[in-house]
């Protein structure tokens, strides 16, 4: 049998077959098995939208909402945030144990999951910002639905992604449907933060306060009751339309050992920002396609080790350990700022009017540095460019010390491009480490799915704590919820919350990250990392 390039009859006589590589399965580009139509693609990158519509919102408007509008204590509105994002980092495994035993069906085996979480997702993102006519059992009402939501959206999430291996065989085909994810992804983004800003600004606006003035004195929103159900209606309506969109533009095809060795083979770079992925999904590709995470000399990945055994291998590489603490901290400071920019400009400044802008000011600047960045990373290398994280540290004390809305639009944009690199900088750190591993015990057993895994669990976790504390903090000062004007312990809580905490979070991650030497970058030759397709989202 010829090999991957074909010879003369005698010459394949004579030659051996090399063996299977994952990066040499790559069909003829002049063949037209696999091609996906311009339709598919633009479906299967709608299918994306929804979660990225919904996390936008959730990232910048929920803390308010809860605060402001349910007026349920800050010390509650900790344990809701806290929960949340527990639940959804615990989900991820489970997520993978369940789809990896689920049986085929008509409509394929990962469809079934994403259709089968559409209707329930909705409810639950609808209800999570209905306001119950009862008040003292608030706190569980909405640590409940967003628990549950977090829960939905990553067994939505997992099987999406994953399903970019079964769209066609053709590894070409793949990387240009996932440019349109990517892209439709980005537009779901911004959509989720204009679309739920512009519908509830009417909620927030400065006039709110114009007959309540004295610390504590409750004000109550005009139409906030009203408007809030109604953005999250526009919102929930996304996951049942691009569902069917989805389903209705994408055939599944039945996985082929040689179309998930190329898929896992192939080495992608995507401009993007939080990965979403499944443990024991991940798990069981790396068992399934021992050669798509490592040489055919090598051994099976993780073959005889537990993943808790294995998760014991990973935290005890150096260059691992310090990557992952480095950018626990780091990224728990980017949703620090997320998370209170709005709630320092309604109430520590006089930036109601402006709360909007400024929110599509960061994720726009995100959105249109993340390519420069990408180019930065491969010019001037990636240790050089962590120093760009360091952008929105002096605009960020110079925004809580002169809370003025042109300083405001400048940190907006310089925090937005910060962001970014913040983001993107450890999804191309990561392979280099796994890949320094790997050199260093040749003869181990391949890990590269659980230092991925492994890490987005200890991020989703990292940025639960910060949340959770960062909230913690304001009931501590006195915070009021539902109150129009807030004392100024509070003021400055918020302050200290969105100038000085980030900043320390930065400078603490990225001195960690200088410490010692980087790993080296792999050369092609020594090169059997784990390049997987993922999902980000700048929320």
């Amino acid at each position: 049998m010829a090999g991957p390039h074909e010879g003369t009859p005698a010459r394949a006589a004579e030659t051996p077959p090399p063996p299977p590589v994952a990066h040499t399965l790559e069909p003829d580009a002049g063949s037209n098995a696999g091609h996906l139509s311009f339709f598919t693609k633009v479906c299967y990158g709608i299918g994306g939208v929804p979660n990225q519509v919904a996390s936008s919102a959730i990232a910048f408007y929920l803390q308010l909402f809860l605060l402001d509008v349910a007026q349920i204590p800050a010390a509650q509105v900790s344990l809701v945030l806290f929960g949340g994002k527990v639940s959804g980092a615990a989900a991820d495994p489970l997520a993978g144990f369940l789809i990896n035993r689920s049986r085929r069906t008509g409509s394929g085996r990962l469809m079934p999951w994403v259709l089968g979480c559409t209707p329930f997702i909705a409810l639950a993102y609808f209800f999570l910002w209905f306001l119950p006519p009862f008040t003292s059992l608030r706190g569980l009402w909405y640590t409940t639905l967003y628990c549950l939501f977090q829960a939905l959206a990553t067994f939505f999430q997992v099987p999406y992604t994953a399903l970019t291996m079964l769209l066609t065989p053709s590894p070409r085909e793949r990387d240009s449907a996932t440019a349109y994810r990517m892209t439709m992804e980005m537009a779901g983004t911004l959509m989720g933060a204009a679309v739920h800003g512009l519908i509830v600004s009417g909620a927030h606006g400065s006039h709110r306060c114009d007959e309540a003035t004295l610390p504590g004195q409750v004000a109550v929103f005009p139409n906030a009751i009203r408007l809030y159900p109604i953005a999250a209606a526009v919102v929930a309506v996304t996951y049942p339309v691009c569902s069917s969109l989805l389903c209705l533009g994408v055939k599944e095809r039945p996985g082929t050992v040689q179309g998930v060795q190329a898929e896992c083979g192939r080495q992608t770079m995507e401009a993007g920002l939080l990965l979403h992925v499944g443990v024991g999904f991940e798990l069981h590709l790396a068992k399934m396609i021992p050669s798509c995470v490592a040489d055919p000399s090598a051994p099976a990945s993780g073959q005889g080790l537990s993943f808790l055994a294995g998760l014991g291998l990973t935290v005890r590489h150096p260059p691992y350990l310090k990557l992952v603490i480095s950018f626990l901290f780091i990224s728990a400071a980017v949703q620090v700022e997320q998370s209170y920019l709005v709630l320092f400009c309604t109430h520590a400044s006089r930036l109601h009017d402006h709360v909007q802008s400024l929110v599509l000011t960061i994720l726009v600047s995100a959105v249109l540095s993340t390519p420069m960045w990408e180019w930065v990373l491969q010019r001037f290398g990636k240790r050089t460019s962590a120093f760009g994280i360091c952008g929105m540290v002096p605009f960020a004390i110079l925004l809580a010390a002169v809370p003025t809305a042109p300083v405001a639009y400048v940190v907006a944009f310089v925090s937005g491009i910060s962001i970014a690199v913040s983001l993107l900088l450890p999804w191309s750190m990561l392979p280099d480490v796994v890949d320094d591993f790997q050199l260093q015990h040749q003869h181990g057993p391949g890990l590269e799915t659980i230092f991925y895994s492994s890490y987005v669990f200890f991020t989703k976790l990292s940025g639960a704590g910060a949340l959770g504390i960062s909230t913690l903090s304001l009931d501590f000062a006195g915070y009021e919820s539902g109150a129009c004007k807030q004392a100024e312990q509070v003021v400055v809580t918020l302050k200290v919350l969105i100038g000085a905490v980030p900043t320390c979070m930065i400078l603490t991650g990225l001195c960690i990250l200088m410490v010692g030497p980087a790993p080296k970058a792999p050369t092609q030759d020594s090169s059997r990392s784990l390049r997987r397709r993922t999902s980000y989202s700048l929320a």
